[in-house]
């Protein structure tokens, strides 16, 4: 499992005219933080920082994550129009375990 930790619910907004299409984009990022494993799977002693594309509501405002632990979805995952494996993150949060008495 990866474990993906958001620190804040800060969101950024990049938004222009594509080069190549010369369509208008509006992208907003949300700054989380990847807890990764090495090619061995070792767990990497700190968690690395990447961006999210966030998802829109209908009124055009981002969906950005609240603070806590997640974890990739299922969903996030497929497979590109070349045949390779893809991921467009979607996180789901993680539920703490319970602590069992003592």
């Amino acid at each position: 499992m990866i474990k993906i930790s958001v620190k804040s619910t800060e969101v950024r907004n990049q938004s222009g005219k594509a080069k190549v299409s010369g369509k208008d984009y509006d992208l907003n990022f949300q700054t989380v933080w990847v807890h990764t494993y090495d090619r061995t799977g070792k767990p990497s002693p700190y968690p690395e920082k990447t961006e999210i594309i966030l998802e829109k509501n209908e009124q055009g405002a981002a969906l950005f994550y609240p603070e806590g632990d997640y974890t990739l979805a299922p969903e996030s995952f497929y497979v590109s129009r070349n045949g390779d494996l893809a991921l467009k993150p979607k996180l789901v949060k993680l539920t703490p375990k319970p602590q069992s008495a003592a």
